[in-house]
């Protein structure tokens, strides 16, 4: 039987086998690799930007390479197509999509949006193609603040799909925006009273956590931000120890950035679990990468209509950020 660090060695030069492979082949095929914080490390070191949606959906406007492998989910990838229809958009693996986007159906949003003919539609950059059509501007978690705030007053919005960031953005711009009932099952999953009890074993760290998160858990905060913005709050603050809230795929970018401080990953409800990590996000491996890029495929295709409809909110989006 093999021992533990030779099946460990083994796993590690597989791992720099494939990553100087996907260096070689993205070349051969003028391709470039966006890929998302959360997102394995391998797959971060490999990519050529790397950051959260409002950055990548930026990238994604101004790539001149034939491909655009979208190391994320689903929506991620489809708004790089809206963005950049003539480019080839390719994603590791079709099934990586998104709990927060799953649940906001088209059919079922298009009869909400009815009942409210006057109210403005706001959508999170986290939702379908389709749910993007039905919206005036899409905003991402980085950005929605100054959106909303751009907004005037006494104009009635609807915020979808997240009801927990569309709550924290009532309490930060002092509005009432009606919400879509949608969430991330990974930014709910955390557990207020495991936190707490960390809490109190570090109590030199700060708590940070990302707005999607439920009230009670951001109520207890010393910051939140969207998964830039706590990246860059952890570089700046003069802490030593962090709680984080978030996907623990940004783990990866803060120890990286900041090597002589400790990130702790907030404790979920599930005690099989030590942290919060996306499942969809995680579908995307190395090797997925790797045949992503060798087979051009799978395609992220979409029809000409719906990439023109879901275009216009995301350019008001850039307009006003």
């Amino acid at each position: 039987m093999e021992s533990k660090e030779s099946i460990l060695e083994k796993e590690i030069k597989k791992k720099v086998e494939l990553s100087t492979a996907i260096r070689k082949l993205k070349k051969e095929k003028n391709a470039v690799i966006l890929a998302h914080y959360y997102q394995d490390k391998g797959i971060q070191e490999v990519a050529d930007c790397l950051g959260d949606s409002l950055y990548l959906a930026k990238q994604a406007a101004k790539v001149d390479n034939d491909i655009i492998v979208f190391a994320g989910v689903h929506f991620m990838a489809e708004t790089a197509k809206i963005i950049n229809p003539s480019k080839k958009v390719l994603l590791p693996d079709l099934k990586a999509g998104c709990s927060l986007a799953d649940s906001c159906p088209p059919k079922d949003f298009t009869a909400f949006k009815i009942k409210h003919p006057n109210a403005l539609v706001v959508s999170y950059i986290n939702c379908s193609a389709e749910i993007k059509k039905l919206s005036d501007i899409v905003c991402t978690s980085s950005n929605a603040k100054k959106i909303i705030q751009s907004i005037p007053k006494d104009k009635e919005i609807i915020f979808a799909p997240d009801k927990n960031l569309g709550a924290y953005l009532n309490k930060e711009t002092d509005r009432n925006m009606i919400l879509w009932e949608g969430s991330c099952i990974v930014h709910e999953a955390f557990s207020f009273e495991k936190i707490i009890s960390l809490i109190k074993s570090y109590p030199n760290a700060k708590f940070i956590a990302h707005p999607e998160s439920e009230s009670p858990v951001l109520d207890i905060a010393h910051y939140i931000g969207s998964t830039s913005a706590l990246l860059n709050f952890v570089q700046k603050d003069k802490a030593k120890e962090y709680i984080v809230a978030t996907e623990v795929g940004i783990l990866h970018e803060m120890q990286k950035r900041c090597p002589e401080k400790t990130f702790i990953p907030a404790p979920v409800e599930d005690d099989t679990c030590a942290c919060s990590e996306c499942a969809y996000m995680k579908l995307n491996t190395l090797e997925k990468l790797y045949r992503c890029l060798l087979k051009e495929s799978p395609e992220v295709k979409m029809d000409a209509k719906l990439i023109e409809a879901a275009r216009i909110p995301i350019e008001r989006m850039f307009e006003l950020s």
